[in-house]
C-alpha cells in the first residue's frame, strides 16, 4: 500500500472520492449530511473529531461506518470510570516462556480508534490519549512506539450535564480538530431509520470500502495543494484572535484553532469543487473548529451562554475579505 501513499491525486478526484465516501456512510446514517461532512473533513484534514451528543443519536454508528467506507482498521474502546491508562496504550507483561517482559499493544494501535464515551473516565485516563493524538506515538515505561498512519480518534462524549461524566481537560479538548453534534432526527428521518432496519432484517449494517488507507493518505496529501490566499489566512487569524478579546470569554482559542480553521477550510473547498479557499469555507467550519476551544467567564455559564453563540458573534463582527472577484489563481480551479 505504500506506493498508494506516494501517488498524486488531483483535488477534483479528492472531492469525488470524498463525496462517494459520504454517500456510502449516508446509506447507514440517515439525514445527517452536514454533520457527516464535518466528520469526514476532520479525518481528511488529518485530525481527530469529538462527537458530543446524547446517547442513541448515531455517534458510534457514524464512527464504525466511516472506518468501513475508508477501509481502515477499526477498534472500539469503551471508556468507563475504572479504565486505566494502560488499558488504552498497552503494557509490559511477563512472558513465562521467554522469561522476559514483552509489550502487549493496547487498542490505540489501529487506524481509527473509537473512544466511546470518553468523558465517563477520569482525566488521568483521558490524558493517556494526548501523546497518541498529538505525536502519533505512545510511550510506555520509557519506550516509545510509533503508531501506523493514518491514525485518527473519533471520540464520543455525552453532554457534561449528563450524569456520570467528567469534564474533558482543556488540553485534551484542544487536541480535537473539531466538535460535532448530531441532534435528534425529524419524524421522517427517524421513520427512515426504522424502515431501513426492517429492510435489512438484521441489526448490523455493512458498508463496502470506497477507498483504502493508502488512498486516504494520498487524499490528505493532496489537500496541501489547495491554495490559501494571504487575505484568507489573515482572516483566519483575525477570527481566532477575536475570540480572545470577546467580553464573554475567559480564555480564547489558541493558535491551534487557527490551524484547525485552515485545514478544515481546505477540505470544504475541495468538497465545493474548488482548489482554493474562499471566506465562506472558513465561516462554514468556524463554530465546530473554535467553540470547544473557548472557556467562558463563570457568569456566562449562569446565563447559559453557549460558546458557539460567541463564535457566531465573532463571525458577524470580523470583516471578511471580499470574495466577489475570483483570485488570479482561480483560472485553473477545480471543475473548469
Amino acid at each position: 500500500m505504500k506506493n498508494d501513499v506516494d501517488r498524486s491525486i488531483p483535488a477534483d478526484e479528492v472531492g469525488r472520492l470524498a463525496r462517494a465516501v459520504l454517500d456510502a456512510v449516508g446509506t447507514v446514517v440517515v439525514g445527517k449530511r452536514e454533520a457527516l461532512e464535518l466528520v469526514l473533513a476532520g479525518i481528511l484534514a488529518g485530525g481527530h473529531v469529538l462527537l458530543e451528543d446524547l446517547p442513541g443519536l448515531g455517534k458510534t454508528l457514524t464512527a464504525r461506518s466511516f472506518a468501513q467506507a475508508l477501509g481502515l482498521d477499526f477498534r472500539r474502546l469503551q471508556f468507563t470510570p475504572d479504565l486505566l491508562p494502560a488499558d488504552v496504550t498497552g503494557s509490559f507483561l511477563y512472558d513465562q516462556r521467554s522469561g522476559d517482559f514483552s509489550f502487549r499493544a493496547g487498542p490505540v494501535f489501529t487506524n481509527l480508534l473509537l473512544a466511546d464515551e470518553i468523558n465517563r473516565t477520569p482525566p488521568k485516563t483521558q490524558s493517556a490519549l494526548l501523546e497518541a493524538m498529538q505525536e502519533k506515538q505512545v510511550s510506555v515505561e520509557g519506550v516509545t512506539y510509533r503508531l501506523d498512519e493514518p491514525f485518527h480518534v473519533l471520540a464520543t462524549a455525552n453532554p457534561i450535564e449528563y450524569e456520570g461524566t467528567y469534564p474533558l481537560p482543556e488540553a485534551q479538548l484542544d487536541r480535537f480538530l473539531l466538535r460535532v453534534s448530531f441532534g435528534y432526527p425529524d419524524h421522517e428521518e427517524e421513520w427512515d431509520v426504522l424502515r431501513r432496519r426492517i429492510a435489512r432484517r438484521r441489526e448490523e449494517a455493512e458498508i463496502e470500502p470506497v477507498v483504502d488507507a493508502g488512498t486516504l493518505r494520498a487524499m490528505q496529501a493532496a489537500l496541501e495543494d489547495v491554495v490559501v490566499e494571504d487575505s484568507i489566512g489573515r482572516y483566519i487569524v483575525a477570527l481566532t484572535a477575536a475570540t480572545r478579546e470577546h467580553p464573554s470569554v475567559l480564555v480564547g482559542a489558541s493558535p491551534r484553532g487557527s490551524l484547525a480553521l485552515l485545514l478544515l477550510a481546505r477540505v470544504r473547498a475541495v468538497l465545493g469543487n474548488r482548489d482554493y479557499v474562499v471566506p465562506e469555507d472558513v465561516k462554514a467550519v468556524a463554530v465546530p473548529a473554535l467553540a470547544h476551544r473557548i472557556t467562558l467567564r463563570p457568569e456566562m455559564w449562569l446565563r447559559r451562554v453557549d460558546p458557539s453563540f460567541v463564535v457566531g458573534e465573532v463571525l458577524e463582527s470580523t470583516p471578511a475579505p471580499a470574495s466577489g472577484a475570483l483570485p488570479s489563481y482561480a483560472a485553473g480551479a477545480v471543475g473548469r
